[in-house]
């Protein structure tokens, strides 16, 4: 698994997303958003040598309803999910330690939800 530098055609939907095991980090955004290009050089120095992250990139926008299942309402949005549970959420992040330390408390607290 390794980052995303483009964000997906199609999202999946909310069931399909909730099924997917392990460590998920779903980011909610759009190419042309200022927010979301200042936040890519982050999260590739962050997801560079975590294997054990799933990274979706999804496009979002009105009508899009997974961001809205999600309840996002700024870009980017980064929420970090195990088995569909929300474990930590980020909203414009500007620096890299804010989504590392997310990454590493939810790698820390793995085997609580593991079946």
């Amino acid at each position: 698994m390794s980052m995303n530098d483009v964000y997906a055609a199609t999202e999946p939907g909310r069931a399909e997303v909730d099924a997917l095991q392990g460590l998920t980090l779903l980011e909610f955004g759009a190419p042309w958003c200022g927010h979301c290009r200042a936040a890519q050089p982050l999260l590739a120095r962050v997801l560079a040598d975590r294997d054990d992250v799933r990274h979706l990139k999804i496009e979002d926008g009105p009508g899009r309803p997974l961001g809205r299942s999600f309840r996002v309402k700024l870009w980017p949005t980064l929420i970090l999910l195990r088995q569909g549970e929300e474990l930590a959420r980020l909203v414009r992040p500007t620096n890299a330690d804010d989504i590392q330390q997310a990454l590493d408390h939810a790698s820390d607290n793995q085997g609580v939800d593991m079946a």
